[in-house]
């Protein structure tokens, strides 16, 4: 805290300097053709770094210092104006089509700048990308839309945690998910939930309709300024606010949804089944005669003898009649809903004048996933209020409140999961005679779950700030902000005395977990005006975030009736626990920029970190960044070009860090042990004194440009980022009493490249059609981890390769004599026996190429939008497979119709074995058969509107009112066999691409209607 202190008292010196006033110019801009009003608009004070841009109704709002003499409005597709400032406190102006320079402004770390004398690598994404779409989270509704971002939602499951990369992973053991910032404040991005299930997602909580905008910060230069936690980018989000001089405007937001699965898979049928079943009884039958593994006369006798054990078997299941049974369920008919309905609504009120500004709103979502069970709603509010005391003195709070409710399911490679309804048998009915789930079934049914058990996750959430601003001088300007994201988690979880982990007596469970984060930032922001030459701004200032986790977990069971289901109702209360941690950051930063003439531009910033994550020796860590940019087209001989109207060039390089690994890996550790009954210790973490920062060195290299009137423009980059002293969680020899061990060990890097290219290609008074492609590429690979192991399952890191390759026995195919499965040995030769088989790389889960591909049409009042995504150069593990698709392989479990096409007589040439029951056929376990190529295309979005003309608003006395339909996910182009945009396990480095029964997206219609008062 003395650095605190001695910092604070430095900046407060400052104050002295205040002599000067500010003053606030408030306007509309309309396009000069109609008259509507023009939104986006940027308004800048010539000369300076401040601005802001126009609102939905074309009104905007500036504080100017009282030296500034011009305003300039700048817009895509339309020519500058520049407008004298005099003594006018309004200033109006109509915008023709010309000549110009691309540009906005954009939200960065601590303050926003314009995109044009921006050095470092941001995307921004507008609210209009973002709201009035059927998803419980805003992610969802940016895949595809910033390059090198890179979105995983794992699953159709609602509330699912998702996996984001910007610009590749870049640690092993750390977390490689963004920092996420709300209207400057960090919140809480990761799973809360108990963790034998999937992980959840916090960000469900923000509601997408009240976003203005989401900028990711992706280069070292634009993240560095949040230093230790930037590693893996910055994503700020920036809530919607009021305007002065703006009447108030209510907006009505209703929309419906009705969803499907994209894809189902093809199972046998009753006919297709039991035909199938019979040939693998007699292929067994086979096998023991020719392999002696019996004591059969005759191959005859072999046969009829495994005939009769698969009988049992069925008739046990089925009845006697089972092969002439008229029953053929479908089980992925239990596992979907028939529709799936999401409904949303959000009432929104915003305006003010001179001295207050506001936004309020309310929001309610229900959503049902596809698949049964699972369900999410949300109730929220929000409320932004700025109020300004006097020329120099402004102040505000920007606060939204949730609670939100998740029904949740089990996890993928439970029994009790609707995933794995399919392995049931089509022979065999959902239901008995009585309307109850049949317990008669191969496995167990997981209707049973759906009627007698329940997982519910209630969460309340406030996540606000107060701010303050003060100006001291018309160049010198004072931010203190204080926040907090108050997260309350309540997890139920009841499993009645019918449910197979209920077993015969009912358990239930509660768990509460309270995370709060306490954020202050206080910042200066220096803008002196030199001459028109001449621009400088600066931004120095300090940050402290403190967060504090409990915990408590109680479970009991023996219930006296399914009746009762809370935790009072149990006889015996079998378990308890509690948790509590802190772990505090504090920063100071500096941010530095300047350019001269509007096209020679440079920044610099530093940061330095204190984490309570790290052993006081190693506890701060500095993260600096520099970048430089040229404005090309500003120079005499391009200056004024029909063909060129913009051309920068620029890059950057920095320093940031990865403080991710939980609290306390430093220590070493002991735990509460009690046995029997009595209290004591036990060693439970080894830790490393020295452990400190991981770090993440970036170079930037990009090109802005704009041809032909601005139609065509665009940006590309190629990045370089180096990680090193990797946060790794090594292996030690399990004869220490301890496994692993988190040091400072490895490193890794991502190379990549972006392009980012939008296109006007007709533009009339009634007609527009334009284009977007967004294009990214990124190699990733594991540089050292000094011989070590990591693994998880059949993926692992491993030197020289990609993050997260699959590494397992080598498929080789079917051997045409006899039908087993094949493998490679080390020498490349081939074998029957898995024992044998060499393992080594056979794919990544990670992508080579990811984008995204938009067509926007319009033509009078309907318009159209187009978009579709892309991947390439990625490989899914079938995990499944070994069970579903593996001609029964020592099972009974229903199979994917590829297996119609399996080994049958010596001769036949096929990469589908033969059939068995009781001995396999080689493939019951890991291989590269069920690796397939990953890539899709798929038609994210189709969105249909129409706005109602002028003329019967008029008459209804609305602002605006459109209709829209709207699809989702209608269309993939893939070669996997289901739906590619899969990931069981969703949120590790390693881990990724693995589809073990989990749930596909939903292919959704919607409808909806947005109005404005």
């Amino acid at each position: 805290m003395l650095r605190f202190n001695s910092f604070m008292s430095i900046l407060m010196l400052i104050s002295v300097l205040s002599f000067a006033q500010a003053k606030r110019i408030t306007g509309k801009v309309t396009d000069s053709k109609d008259g509507s009003p023009l939104p986006g608009v940027t308004v800048k004070i010539k000369g300076a770094n401040a601005g802001t841009i126009t609102q939905a109704n074309g009104n905007y709002e500036l504080s100017v210092p009282e030296n500034a003499t011009t305003l300039v409005f700048s817009f895509i597709g339309y020519a500058d104006k520049e407008m004298a400032i005099g003594g006018k406190q309004t200033i109006s102006v109509s915008m023709g089509s010309g000549s110009k320079d691309i540009s906005e402004v954009v939200v960065v770390g601590y303050g926003s700048q314009n995109k044009r004398e921006l050095t470092g690598s941001v995307t921004k994404i507008a609210s209009k990308e973002i709201a009035n779409q059927p998803v419980a989270s805003f992610e969802s509704s940016i895949q595809g839309k910033a390059p090198g971002v890179v979105i995983e939602s794992g699953s159709g499951k609602v509330g699912q945690g998702m996996k984001i990369r910007i610009r590749g992973t870049s640690s092993i053991s750390a977390s490689s998910q963004p920092l996420y910032v709300i209207d400057g404040m960090p919140v809480i991005s990761e799973s809360m939930s108990d963790n034998t299930n999937d992980p959840t997602n916090p960000l469900v909580d923000i509601n997408p309709n009240d976003i203005e905008s989401v900028e990711v910060l992706k280069d070292a230069s634009a993240a560095a300024i949040y230093g230790a936690r930037a590693a893996n980018g910055v994503v700020l989000i920036t809530t919607k606010k009021g305007k002065a001089g703006e009447k108030t405007n209510i907006e009505l937001n209703v929309n419906t949804s009705f969803a499907k699965p994209t894809m189902r898979r093809k199972f046998l049928d009753t006919q297709q089944y039991v035909t199938l079943i019979q040939e693998a009884a007699v292929m067994d039958g086979k096998y023991d005669f020719a392999n002696k593994v019996g004591n059969f006369p005759t191959e005859q006798d072999a046969i009829n003898s495994y005939q009769k054990k698969v009988d049992r078997r069925m008739t046990a299941l089925a009845g006697k009649d089972w092969r002439t049974s008229n029953v053929n369920t479908d089980w992925q008919d239990e596992e979907f809903r028939k529709t799936a309905h999401t409904n949303q609504i959000d009432l929104s009120a915003s305006g003010g004048n001179e001295k207050t500004k506001y936004y309020v709103s309310g929001s309610y979502s229900d959503q049902e996933a596809i698949v049964i069970v699972n369900r999410f709603k949300r109730y929220g509010a929000r409320l932004n209020l700025e109020h300004t005391a006097n020329s120099r003195l402004s102040f505000g709070v920007n606060m939204g409140v949730t609670r939100s409710e998740l029904n949740r399911i089990s996890t993928d490679d439970a029994f009790s999961s609707p995933g794995q309804l399919v392995a049931q048998l089509p022979i065999t009915r959902p239901y008995d005679s009585l309307g109850e789930p049949n317990s008669n079934t191969l496995y167990y049914n997981g209707l049973i779950d759906k009627k007698y058990a329940y997982n519910r996750q209630v969460s309340f959430r406030t996540i606000g700030n107060a701010f303050l601003n003060y100006h001291f001088l018309p160049s010198l300007a004072f931010r203190s902000e204080l926040g907090t994201d108050i997260y309350n988690l309540n997890e139920d979880f009841f499993l009645g005395k019918q449910t197979q982990d209920g077993k015969g007596i009912g358990r239930g469970g509660n768990n509460i977990t309270q995370n709060v984060n306490l954020n202050t930032n206080n910042y200066f922001t220096f803008t002196p005006h030199i001459d028109d030459k001449n621009n400088i701004s600066a931004v120095v200032g300090m940050s402290y975030l403190q967060n504090d986790l409990r915990s408590n977990a109680v479970s009991g069971e023996n219930f006296p009736s399914d009746a009762v289901k809370n935790l009072g109702g149990a006889g015996t209360i079998t378990g308890g626990s509690s948790n509590e941690q802190r772990y505090t950051f504090l920063s100071y930063f500096m941010r530095a920029n300047y350019n001269y003439k509007s096209k020679y531009l440079a920044s610099f910033s530093i940061r330095t970190d204190g984490s309570s994550r790290f052993g006081p020796k190693n506890r701060y860590g500095w993260f600096p960044a520099g970048s430089l940019g040229w404005v090309v087209s500003e120079e005499d001989f391009l200056k004024g070009s029909n063909v060129l109207n913009l051309l920068k060039i620029r890059a950057s390089y920095g320093k940031t860090g990865n403080a991710e690994i939980g609290q306390n890996n430093y220590y070493t550790l002991l735990s509460v042990t009690n046995y029997p009954m009595l209290p004591g210790f036990s060693p439970t973490q080894l830790g490393d004194p020295t452990l400190h920062w991981e770090s993440t060195v970036q170079a930037d290299a990009g090109v802005e440009f704009a041809l032909f009137d601005n139609r065509l423009s665009g940006e590309i980059d190629y990045y370089n980022k180096q990680t090193s002293d990797l946060l790794l969680k090594t292996n030690v020899p399990l004869s220490s009493g301890y496994a692993t061990i988190y040091r400072n060990v490895g490193s890794m890097e991502n190379k990549g490249v972006e392009i980012l290219l939008n296109s006007r290609n007709i533009q009339t008074r009634d007609f527009t059609w334009t284009t977007s492609l967004n294009v990214a590429y990124n190699k990733n690979r594991v540089k050292a981890i000094n011989g070590q192991i990591i693994e998880s399952g059949v993926q692992r890191a491993v030197e020289g390769e990609p993050i997260g390759v699959f590494y397992m026995q080598r498929f080789a195919g079917v051997d045409p004599n006899n039908g087993d499965a094949l493998y490679y040995t080390k020498d490349g030769k081939t074998t029957n026996d898995y024992s044998q088989a060499d393992r080594g790389v056979v794919g990544k889960a990670n992508p080579d190429w990811t984008g995204g591909f938009t067509n926007t049409l319009s033509y009078k009042g309907i318009d159209l939008s187009v978009f579709f995504t892309f991947v390439q150069g990625n490989q899914i593990y079938n995990q499944a497979g070994q069970y579903q698709s593996v001609g029964f392989g020592g099972g009974y479990d229903n199979q994917t119709t590829d297996q119609l096409n399996r080994w049958q007589k010596p001769g036949d040439v096929t990469n589908i074995p033969r059939l068995s029951h009781f001995f396999g056929n080689g493939n019951q376990a890991p291989s590269s058969q069920w690796i397939y190529d990953g890539s899709y295309i798929r038609l994210k979005q189709v969105t249909l509107g129409y706005n109602l003309p002028k003329s019967v608003l008029s008459s209804v006395k609305l602002s605006s009112a459109r209709i829209f339909v709207a699809g989702y996910n209608l269309w993939t182009k893939t070669k996997y066999i289901s739906d590619p945009e899969v990931n069981t396990s969703t949120l590790g480095n390693i881990t990724g691409g693995i589809d073990l029964y989990t749930v596909p997206q939903a292919k959704t219609i919607t409808v909806g209607l947005n109005v404005k008062f």
